[in-house]
């Protein structure tokens, strides 16, 4: 039987990068019906909202979906159509795998960590108010259910995947009562999973020791906000955003998509990396049980970027987003 996933190609470079994906998942001969649907600025020009009925009852009804980036607007325009897929869906966790390659230049070589972010709450409800005309206020909530949820997740995580250590993230120096609560809750979790080492950061240290010695790290809970900033910082140590896939998780719905923007500068141009949105692909794969076919990916793209000459642009080589695609669909064995 087929499998029926959502597709939503997204805006900018999302239809090229989510395309190479689609073609490399079909040759590695998973069948899946994909059905697609619009969000973002394309949806807003074709229809007048960025998160249609339709793309939305589909998830919900597949209860998986791939997804391309969105373009969200700085400064005004509709709200991040991210955020409200997370609000909505009840997508609690966002999986950030950061994993460096042998053959791409990058800080650190020898990385192999996990962050996972609370998904919900924090600075990203998008409580916001003028107070007056020079004054601005931000509203940041931090609840004990949510949590304690995220970070059961990342302990339970950390037990199925034989990781050794946790590390949760936290201002509780400053935020005593926000990050207090976080760090509370952490603590509570950490005591049900005695065999796993849990350790505590506050974010401005953690943000130099992962610079510095990224080894140290296994897994990394964060609240939302810190999870965000510090995802990146760490594909920026294997070489960059194009390198990095992610999950959005709830309890019974998934998105997999890559961590990039739309980058629109670069769209249609074939110079866009496709390797965050195949190894997203490589995600909802193992998510769906296709483990054997999760592999058969990932090793063709570890063994297309050993090869000099196969990078893409943004990695200092001069290869084609679907010439990318291409080598590895060869080297799918």
């Amino acid at each position: 039987m087929a499998y029926d996933i959502t597709l939503i190609p997204g805006d900018g470079i999302g239809p090229e990068v989510i395309s190479c994906t689609v073609e490399i998942i079909e040759a590695a001969g998973v069948p899946i019906n994909w059905q697609q649907v619009e969000s973002g600025a394309k949806a807003v020009e074709s229809v007048g909202t960025p998160l249609p009925d339709h793309a939305m009852d589909s998830i919900k009804k597949n209860k998986i979906a791939l997804k391309g980036p969105l373009t969200t607007p700085i400064g005004g325009g509709f709200r991040s159509v991210n955020v409200r897929l997370r609000k909505e869906l009840g997508l609690f966790a966002n999986i950030r795998p950061i994993k460096s390659f042998e053959g791409v230049k990058a800080l650190h070589k020898d990385m192999d960590l996990i962050i996972v972010r609370e998904n919900t709450e924090d600075l990203y409800i998008g409580k916001e108010r003028m107070i007056d005309e020079n004054k601005a206020e931000s509203i940041k909530i931090i609840t004990r259910e949510a949590s304690e949820k995220i970070c059961r997740y990342a302990f339970q995580m950390a037990k199925d995947l034989n990781r050794k250590k946790v590390t949760l993230v936290h201002k509780a120096n400053i935020m005593k009562l926000t990050d207090g609560l976080f760090l509370e809750s952490g603590r509570k979790v950490a005591r049900d999973y005695p065999e796993i080492e849990f350790e505590e950061m506050i974010v401005d240290a953690m943000s130099m020791k992962l610079v510095q010695f990224p080894q140290d790290y296994d897994i990394i809970v964060a609240p939302n906000l810190y999870g965000d900033i510090l995802s990146d910082l760490a594909a920026g140590l294997i070489g960059g955003l194009g390198l990095a896939p992610s999950a959005n998780m709830g309890e019974d719905i998934a998105i997999f998509e890559p961590v990039h923007g739309s980058a629109p500068d670069i769209a249609n141009k074939n110079i866009a990396n496709p390797i965050s949105a195949i190894l997203s692909g490589v995600m909802m794969l193992k998510h769906i049980g296709e483990l054997e076919a999760a592999t058969r990916i990932e090793r063709a793209v570890s063994a297309t970027l050993k090869v000099e000459g196969n990078l893409t642009k943004d990695l200092g080589g001069c290869q084609g987003t679907k010439e990318f695609a291409e080598k590895v669909i060869e080297r799918i064995t």
